[in-house]
Protein backbone atom coordinates (compact mmCIF):
# COMPACT_ATOMS: atom_id res chain seq x y z
CA UNK A 1 0.00 0.00 0.00
CA UNK A 2 1.60 3.63 -0.99
CA UNK A 3 0.31 5.89 1.31
CA UNK A 4 0.69 9.85 -0.08
CA UNK A 5 -0.35 13.35 1.32
CA UNK A 6 -0.80 15.78 -0.63
CA UNK A 7 0.52 18.84 1.28
CA UNK A 8 0.52 22.53 1.42
CA UNK A 9 1.04 25.61 3.49
CA UNK A 10 0.20 29.19 3.42
CA UNK A 11 2.55 31.30 5.48
CA UNK A 12 2.74 35.22 6.82
CA UNK A 13 5.49 35.85 4.16
CA UNK A 14 8.38 34.56 2.84
CA UNK A 15 11.43 33.80 4.52
CA UNK A 16 10.87 30.76 7.49
CA UNK A 17 13.41 32.47 9.82
CA UNK A 18 11.23 35.32 10.50
CA UNK A 19 7.68 34.34 9.35
CA UNK A 20 5.70 32.01 10.35
CA UNK A 21 2.55 29.45 8.77
CA UNK A 22 -0.97 30.36 9.39
CA UNK A 23 -2.43 27.20 7.85
CA UNK A 24 -1.80 23.43 7.02
CA UNK A 25 -3.23 21.39 4.50
CA UNK A 26 -3.04 17.35 3.96
CA UNK A 27 -5.15 15.02 1.84
CA UNK A 28 -4.50 11.67 2.46
CA UNK A 29 -3.87 9.26 -0.96
CA UNK A 30 -3.52 5.65 -0.97
CA UNK A 31 -3.06 3.53 -4.58
CA UNK A 32 -3.87 7.12 -6.07
CA UNK A 33 -7.13 7.12 -4.66
CA UNK A 34 -8.32 10.24 -2.10
CA UNK A 35 -9.57 8.29 0.90
CA UNK A 36 -11.12 11.26 2.17
CA UNK A 37 -9.37 11.44 5.16
CA UNK A 38 -7.66 14.96 5.31
CA UNK A 39 -5.96 17.85 8.23
CA UNK A 40 -6.98 21.33 8.37
CA UNK A 41 -5.72 23.60 10.48
CA UNK A 42 -5.12 27.22 11.02
CA UNK A 43 -2.57 28.67 13.64
CA UNK A 44 -1.77 31.57 14.93
CA UNK A 45 1.33 33.44 14.06
CA UNK A 46 1.57 35.46 16.77
CA UNK A 47 2.99 38.41 14.43
CA UNK A 48 1.42 40.06 11.82
CA UNK A 49 0.96 38.96 8.10
CA UNK A 50 2.74 40.82 5.56
CA UNK A 51 0.27 42.92 3.23
CA UNK A 52 1.18 40.79 -0.33
CA UNK A 53 1.59 37.79 1.56
CA UNK A 54 -2.04 38.23 2.30
CA UNK A 55 -3.04 39.02 -1.30
CA UNK A 56 -2.43 35.95 -2.00
CA UNK A 57 -4.02 33.83 -0.01
CA UNK A 58 -6.47 36.02 1.59
CA UNK A 59 -6.19 35.12 5.46
CA UNK A 60 -5.87 38.26 7.40
CA UNK A 61 -4.47 38.52 11.46
CA UNK A 62 -8.25 38.91 12.38
CA UNK A 63 -8.95 35.57 11.15
CA UNK A 64 -6.22 33.58 12.92
CA UNK A 65 -7.27 35.28 16.37
CA UNK A 66 -8.57 32.46 18.68
CA UNK A 67 -6.53 29.62 16.63
CA UNK A 68 -4.53 27.36 18.12
CA UNK A 69 -0.46 27.84 18.32
CA UNK A 70 1.94 26.00 16.29
CA UNK A 71 3.25 23.83 18.99
CA UNK A 72 -0.36 23.33 20.32
CA UNK A 73 -1.01 21.39 16.86
CA UNK A 74 2.82 20.25 15.71
CA UNK A 75 1.82 16.31 17.37
CA UNK A 76 -1.11 16.33 14.99
CA UNK A 77 0.54 17.43 11.92
CA UNK A 78 3.00 15.01 12.65
CA UNK A 79 0.91 12.02 13.27
CA UNK A 80 -0.74 12.45 9.72
CA UNK A 81 2.54 12.62 7.93
CA UNK A 82 4.18 10.12 9.48
CA UNK A 83 5.52 6.96 7.08
CA UNK A 84 3.55 8.89 4.23
CA UNK A 85 5.53 10.09 0.91
CA UNK A 86 4.76 13.83 1.08
CA UNK A 87 3.60 15.62 -2.72
CA UNK A 88 4.22 19.37 -2.92
CA UNK A 89 4.81 21.98 -5.13
CA UNK A 90 7.70 24.15 -4.53
CA UNK A 91 8.61 21.49 -1.49
CA UNK A 92 11.73 23.02 -0.03
CA UNK A 93 9.11 26.16 0.83
CA UNK A 94 6.83 24.49 2.22
CA UNK A 95 9.19 22.09 4.33
CA UNK A 96 11.55 24.59 5.28
CA UNK A 97 8.40 26.67 6.98
CA UNK A 98 7.05 23.10 8.88
CA UNK A 99 10.78 22.37 10.29
CA UNK A 100 11.27 26.07 11.40
CA UNK A 101 7.96 25.84 13.35
CA UNK A 102 8.80 22.08 14.71
CA UNK A 103 12.18 23.45 15.58
CA UNK A 104 10.85 25.94 18.06
CA UNK A 105 8.17 23.30 19.43
CA UNK A 106 10.81 20.85 20.11
CA UNK A 107 9.60 18.41 17.51
CA UNK A 108 11.91 15.94 15.10
CA UNK A 109 12.42 17.75 11.30
CA UNK A 110 9.89 16.49 8.70
CA UNK A 111 12.38 14.19 6.73
CA UNK A 112 13.03 12.19 10.24
CA UNK A 113 9.19 11.16 10.41
CA UNK A 114 7.93 10.90 6.47
CA UNK A 115 9.21 8.05 3.78
CA UNK A 116 9.78 10.82 0.85
CA UNK A 117 8.94 13.96 -0.26
CA UNK A 118 7.98 14.51 -4.23
CA UNK A 119 8.39 17.99 -5.50
CA UNK A 120 5.66 18.30 -8.39
CA UNK A 121 7.59 21.48 -9.29
CA UNK A 122 10.68 19.63 -9.98
CA UNK A 123 8.77 17.33 -11.89
CA UNK A 124 7.13 20.16 -14.21
CA UNK A 125 10.15 21.74 -14.99
CA UNK A 126 11.52 18.60 -16.16
CA UNK A 127 8.19 17.71 -18.42
CA UNK A 128 7.97 21.65 -19.44
CA UNK A 129 11.28 22.62 -19.29
CA UNK A 130 11.78 26.71 -20.10
CA UNK A 131 7.85 27.17 -19.45
CA UNK A 132 5.97 28.45 -16.91
CA UNK A 133 5.07 25.95 -14.47
CA UNK A 134 2.98 27.57 -11.39
CA UNK A 135 -0.35 25.12 -10.07
CA UNK A 136 -2.77 27.54 -11.99
CA UNK A 137 -0.65 26.98 -15.54
CA UNK A 138 -0.65 23.57 -14.63
CA UNK A 139 -4.11 22.76 -13.55
CA UNK A 140 -4.86 24.90 -17.16
CA UNK A 141 -2.42 22.73 -18.80
CA UNK A 142 -3.58 19.29 -17.84
CA UNK A 143 -7.95 20.66 -17.88
CA UNK A 144 -8.18 20.63 -13.97
CA UNK A 145 -11.05 22.95 -13.25
CA UNK A 146 -9.18 26.14 -10.84
CA UNK A 147 -13.02 27.56 -10.91
CA UNK A 148 -13.44 27.41 -7.15
CA UNK A 149 -10.03 28.56 -6.54
CA UNK A 150 -10.36 32.54 -5.93
CA UNK A 151 -7.57 32.53 -3.15
CA UNK A 152 -4.33 30.53 -2.67
CA UNK A 153 -5.92 28.53 0.37
CA UNK A 154 -3.97 25.50 1.44
CA UNK A 155 -7.13 22.94 1.16
CA UNK A 156 -8.01 23.87 -2.26
CA UNK A 157 -4.51 23.65 -3.48
CA UNK A 158 -4.28 20.32 -2.13
CA UNK A 159 -7.23 19.36 -4.22
CA UNK A 160 -5.89 21.04 -7.34
CA UNK A 161 -2.39 19.74 -6.96
CA UNK A 162 -3.83 15.82 -6.31
CA UNK A 163 -5.55 16.15 -9.53
CA UNK A 164 -2.46 17.91 -11.42
CA UNK A 165 0.17 14.85 -9.84
CA UNK A 166 -2.80 12.29 -11.17
CA UNK A 167 -2.32 13.60 -14.43
CA UNK A 168 1.70 14.10 -14.75
CA UNK A 169 2.08 10.56 -13.48
CA UNK A 170 -0.89 8.74 -15.78
CA UNK A 171 1.60 7.86 -18.15
CA UNK A 172 1.77 8.44 -22.06
CA UNK A 173 -1.00 10.87 -22.71
CA UNK A 174 -0.59 9.60 -26.54
CA UNK A 175 -0.81 7.00 -28.15
CA UNK A 176 1.66 8.19 -31.05
CA UNK A 177 5.30 8.48 -30.79
CA UNK A 178 7.89 10.96 -32.42
CA UNK A 179 9.56 9.13 -35.19
CA UNK A 180 11.73 9.76 -37.93
CA UNK A 181 10.28 9.96 -41.89
CA UNK A 182 11.86 7.18 -43.43
CA UNK A 183 9.38 5.12 -45.63
CA UNK A 184 10.15 1.87 -43.17
CA UNK A 185 9.00 3.90 -39.86
CA UNK A 186 5.99 5.15 -41.60
CA UNK A 187 5.08 1.79 -42.66
CA UNK A 188 5.42 0.64 -39.07
CA UNK A 189 3.35 3.19 -37.65
CA UNK A 190 0.66 2.74 -40.16
CA UNK A 191 0.22 -1.25 -39.97
CA UNK A 192 0.18 -0.06 -35.89
CA UNK A 193 -2.33 1.98 -36.45
CA UNK A 194 -4.90 0.06 -39.06
CA UNK A 195 -4.00 -2.88 -36.21
CA UNK A 196 -5.49 -0.47 -33.96
CA UNK A 197 -8.27 0.34 -35.44
CA UNK A 198 -9.56 -3.15 -35.93
CA UNK A 199 -9.67 -3.94 -32.80
CA UNK A 200 -13.56 -4.50 -30.72
CA UNK A 201 -14.17 -1.41 -28.92
CA UNK A 202 -12.37 -0.64 -25.53
CA UNK A 203 -15.14 -1.40 -22.42
CA UNK A 204 -16.70 1.07 -20.63
CA UNK A 205 -15.86 -0.07 -16.88
CA UNK A 206 -18.27 1.52 -14.16
CA UNK A 207 -16.61 3.51 -10.93
CA UNK A 208 -16.56 0.99 -7.87
CA UNK A 209 -17.88 2.11 -4.62
CA UNK A 210 -14.00 3.05 -3.59
CA UNK A 211 -13.86 5.23 -6.42
CA UNK A 212 -16.90 7.16 -6.29
CA UNK A 213 -16.59 7.97 -2.29
CA UNK A 214 -13.19 9.35 -3.21
CA UNK A 215 -15.08 11.37 -5.80
CA UNK A 216 -17.35 12.87 -3.02
CA UNK A 217 -15.00 13.49 -0.56
CA UNK A 218 -12.82 15.56 -3.47
CA UNK A 219 -16.03 17.20 -4.47
CA UNK A 220 -17.13 18.08 -0.60
CA UNK A 221 -13.84 19.89 -0.22
CA UNK A 222 -14.33 21.95 -3.04
CA UNK A 223 -17.91 22.72 -1.96
CA UNK A 224 -16.51 24.07 1.47
CA UNK A 225 -13.71 26.19 -0.08
CA UNK A 226 -15.76 27.68 -2.75
CA UNK A 227 -19.01 28.39 0.30
CA UNK A 228 -21.33 26.83 -2.48
CA UNK A 229 -21.55 24.14 -4.71
CA UNK A 230 -18.73 23.59 -6.92
CA UNK A 231 -18.91 23.82 -10.96
CA UNK A 232 -19.19 20.31 -10.97
CA UNK A 233 -22.18 19.73 -8.74
CA UNK A 234 -23.80 22.91 -10.26
CA UNK A 235 -23.60 20.67 -13.75
CA UNK A 236 -24.77 17.64 -12.43
CA UNK A 237 -27.95 19.68 -11.07
CA UNK A 238 -28.11 21.30 -14.43
CA UNK A 239 -28.75 17.56 -16.39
Amino acid sequence: MTRQIILDTETTGLEPSSHRLIEFAGLEMVNRKLTGRSLHLYVDPQRDIDPEAQKVHGISRDMLHGKPLFADVADEILDFIQDAELIIHNAPFDIGFLNSELARANRPRVNEVVAGVIDTLVMAKERFPGKRNNLDILCDRFGVDRSARTFHGALIDCALLGDVYLAMTRGQESLMMEVSNTPEQEQTVTTAIMKQSERAPLPVLPADADELAAHQAYLNILDKKAGKPCVWRQYESAH
